[in-house]
């Protein structure tokens, strides 16, 4: 059928006219599968017939189940399908421009924040439990708690990044292209030391973190086992509880103990100190007695 070739044609042209990496490329076809799956269902007359109509009826569809930074991607990916569609001769319109996304402001959301002791009552609840999934979540919790790591940095932690004699956790942050080296803090050494010695399957896998059933692999995501974990102690924290918030948690710690921007940049692994920025807000009391080094940019492009 017509869209497979269409679809086909445009990844080639994405991965190699645009050079775009895997996962932009991956989030782009899946809309344009989509889109060009409707058109040709729904639309008014397939892709000769398109027109600002047909677009404007695809992007109202949606939107109800999308929030305004989402739809924000919905738009500019589908912006890019349409000009890979009129430069390729397929549709004879340019309608790119006719797509309306909304306008997202710089820091307008305030992401959540668990307090200090409510990590303290995850952290014990997660301590108590000694089987094999408890020991590993525990560890990982240790991580995301002390270090405000990643996700995909702990997922990607492997036996040869912890040194033991030196006492040092090596990071490597696959979002930035860096790595850090980060000293190894007791309490993190004895929850991965207990989960190593008596929770870790014995398997030729390098990952320190793996699924508690076969096959032994590491994990595909901490989000579920965070969220269980915040729920077994009684935490409840407004919006998403997933990993990150143990990383916003930790950057407003050391802000809050007057750790420069730039350090704390280091800690969590930014490239630079306006990727921190977002995080001041969530110290919102403690604003008054800081400079804040932040961007006058107000509208992101």
């Amino acid at each position: 059928m017509i869209r497979f070739a269409i679809c086909d044609e445009y990844e080639i042209w994405l991965r190699e006219e645009r050079g775009l990496a895997g996962s932009s490329v991956a989030a782009l076809m899946w809309e344009a599968r989509n889109f060009l799956t409707w058109q040709i269902d729904h639309g008014s007359g397939g892709l000769a017939g398109l027109s600002v109509v047909d677009v404007d009826r695809y992007m109202d569809l949606r939107a109800p189940k999308l929030t305004r930074c989402s739809l924000k991607s919905v738009a500019e990916r589908l912006r890019s399908l349409l000009r890979y569609l009129h430069i390729t001769g397929r549709v004879t319109t340019g309608l790119s421009g006719h797509i309306i996304a909304p306008t997202l402001y710089a820091y307008e959301g305030v992401p959540s924040v668990l307090h200090r002791d409510q990590i303290v009552a995850v952290l014990e609840r997660a301590r108590k439990d000694e089987t094999s999934a408890g020991l590993r979540d525990h560890a990982i919790l240790q991580l995301l708690a002390t270090y405000g790591l990643r996700s995909g940095e702990i997922r990607n932690l492997r036996i040869e990044d912890i040194d033991w004699r030196a006492e040092a956790i090596h990071v490597r942050h696959r979002k930035t292209r860096a790595s850090t080296s980060l000293p190894l803090m007791e309490p993190v050494g004895e929850a991965v030391l207990a989960y190593l010695r008596s929770g870790r399957p014995v398997t030729d896998a390098r990952e320190i973190f793996l699924r508690t059933r076969a096959p032994y692999r590491k994990l595909d995501k901490l989000y579920s086992v965070v969220r269980r974990r915040l729920r077994d102690a009684g935490v409840q924290p407004p919006g998403k509880c997933g990993p990150h918030i143990f990383r916003h948690a930790r950057a407003v710690e050391m802000l809050r103990v007057a750790v420069p921007q730039k350090i704390i940049g280091d800690v969590l692994g930014h490239r630079s100190t306006g990727s921190t920025a977002p995080y001041l807000k969530l110290a919102a009391e403690d604003l008054r007695a800081i400079a804040l080094d932040v961007p006058g940019m107000e509208v992101l492009a």
